[in-house]
């Protein structure tokens, strides 16, 4: 597996959690504004595993959870046997991830290898080509939505917002598709000198606000992140 980042220690990557999270190179979106340009393209070095669990092993006791992101990990077909090494050490273990591989979500599941799982909701289904750069498989990504919210594990949903691709409007799709989530997340978006596409720009406070309200009709624990 290419991992190609290890933040070593994060309070906000993981909800009531000191996470160490390890970001794995490549990605099958484009997303404009993504800010890990480098890993959607694959054009970063390479950290050894090794490096990874010793890590791990020496701050065992002062972390307790372990974050997988990307790019989109789920590409990796030696995912599960990287995080079941996680595991086997005591760590609690959140996936990131965009929802395309409902195979290998299924498989972490069912095998007890993720604790949290975090699915990015890009915008409403018919706007999802566009902003990913992708023909994308519609009914691929609801089947993995109506996985999340039924497999019995803690999640969540997220999108990062950005003016020039998301309208208040959109929300009221996005609420039916996901409806009464156990959580939703409208995070605001930082250019971070690094994104996919160049002058994009946050959806400002107030505006977010006139979001969240609206989505709350659909999805009541809904809050803004970042604001």
């Amino acid at each position: 597996m290419k991992i190609s980042g290890l933040q070593k220690l994060s309070l906000v990557d993981y909800d009531e959690h000191m996470a160490a999270t390890i970001f794995t190179a490549g990605c099958n979106f484009a997303c404009p504004f993504c800010h890990n340009s480098s890993l959607v393209i694959g054009n970063t070095d390479s950290i050894d595993e090794k490096e990874i669990f010793a890590y791990l092993e020496k701050r065992k006791n002062i972390l307790d959870s372990v974050v997988i992101s990307g790019g989109e990990p789920t590409l990796h077909p030696d995912l599960p046997l990287f995080i079941k090494k996680i595991k086997d050490m005591g760590y609690l273990v959140k996936l990131d991830t965009n929802g395309t591989n409902l195979d290998m979500v299924k498989y972490l599941v069912e095998n007890h290898l993720i604790d949290y799982i975090a699915m990015d909701i890009k915008n409403c289904l018919e706007k999802y080509s566009a902003i990913t750069g992708k023909d994308i498989n519609k009914i691929q990504i609801m089947d993995t939505i109506k996985y999340i919210m039924s497999c019995g594990i803690d999640y969540e949903f997220r999108t990062t917002i950005v003016s020039e691709y998301h309208s208040i409007n959109d929300f009221d799709i996005i609420g039916q598709m996901i409806p009464n989530a156990q959580k939703y997340y409208l995070q605001k978006f930082v250019d971070s000198g690094s994104c996919i596409k160049g002058d994009l720009h946050e959806i400002p406070k107030a505006e977010a606000i006139q979001i969240l309200e609206r989505i709350k009709k659909y999805i009541p624990n809904t809050k803004l992140r970042g604001y």
